[in-house]
């Protein structure tokens, strides 16, 4: 009997697994190394059973040293396999910088077109879970700054249960920033869903008044905001980004040139941010298009407090993205 049409109640957590679990299937070159994946089911319980169903060759626990696995992974890819790495939080993947950076990214270069590196890199950003400054980090707009890599954002079911296909069948370097607000959150999702476009992003909510540009974990947020400001009358467009190198520049400048306003939502501190970059190619593409100055929400230039009173003010949330829309607009709520 077809599948096609039927759905499943899921998690994040549960379709990134079976995303997990089809690659595995699929691909007898796949496998999945990192920290606590094996034995201990993954520091967020992502790869938890996988070890038994397909045995500590291709679900391989590592060692407590990120620039030591991520080489390995780089070496594996260079090898012929497809590794998935996961690295536990954005903020320990700083110790393999070295790595990802000057090797992942540049090899494909540096050998004159010779050697591809098809390395995929799982980790978990973003704060709201109460894990401190070491562990909450929003770090994702650092690495799309960097060529020779693709950075993806999933935000929605479907698209964690798609993107790690399409980045395996990529020939070079993909890192996958999973938000770790994410993982209980709950859906429907088709049976038969497969792999996703990751070149593209997505209108989430169509609207004419203002159009919001965010990304993961922040997309919930918005789209709630855009429901209430719904209720005084304004039509909000949601773009989830999906992808942030490289920037779907045509789909930012679409939007923005059919509402003519714009607010950026955006996990990561102000200064430097991919925020910024975003209104760079507004400004770029589209200023005459702009009825007001575009707006932005970012988190506080803090490390990221542990109290949950203090970590919910420093992170962007609904309230602050309605104040946000209220100003481009120039209303006075």
């Amino acid at each position: 009997m077809s599948e096609e049409g039927k759905t499943i109640r899921t998690t994040y957590r549960e379709a990134i697994r079976a995303a997990l679990r089809e690659a595995l299937q699929r691909d007898e070159r796949v496998f999945l190394m990192g920290e606590d994946v094996g034995r201990y089911g993954g520091c967020f319980a992502v790869s938890k059973g996988l070890l038994d169903e397909f045995g500590p060759e291709r679900i391989r626990d590592t060692p407590l040293s990120e620039a030591a696995f991520v080489g390995a992974g780089i070496g594996a890819a260079m090898g012929g396999v497809r590794p998935i790495v996961e690295i536990m939080t954005v903020n320990f993947s700083l110790l393999a910088l070295d790595q990802i950076v000057n090797n992942a990214a540049t090899i494909l270069h540096m050998s004159g077109g010779q050697f591809n590196i098809p390395l995929v890199i799982r980790m978990t950003t973003g704060a709201g879970r109460q894990l401190a400054a070491q562990h909450s980090h929003s770090l994702e707009g650092w690495y799309a700054h960097i060529p020779g890599i693709k950075v993806l954002t999933p935000a929605t079911l479907e698209d964690a249960r798609g993107m790690l296909w399409t980045a395996l069948e990529d020939p070079d370097p993909v890192l996958i920033f999973e938000h770790g607000s994410l993982y209980n959150m709950e859906g429907e999702l088709a049976v038969d869903a497969g792999p996703v476009d990751i070149s593209k992003a997505a209108i989430r909510r169509q609207g004419k008044d203002i159009s919001l540009i965010t990304y993961g974990g922040t997309l919930g947020k918005t789209l709630q905001a855009a429901e209430e400001v719904a209720l005084e009358g304004i039509s909000a467009e949601v773009l989830d980004l999906r992808t942030l190198r490289p920037l779907d520049t045509e789909a930012i400048v679409g939007t923005v040139a059919r509402t003519h306003r714009a607010v950026i939502v955006d996990e990561g501190w102000r200064s430097g941010s991919i925020s910024a970059e975003i209104i760079a190619r507004i400004m770029e593409n589209t200023f005459y298009e702009l009825d007001a100055p575009v707006a932005r929400v970012c988190s506080a230039e803090v490390p990221m407090p542990y109290p949950k009173h203090l970590e919910d003010a420093a992170i962007p949330q609904v309230p602050g993205i309605i104040a946000a829309i209220h100003k481009v607009l120039g209303r006075n709520v």
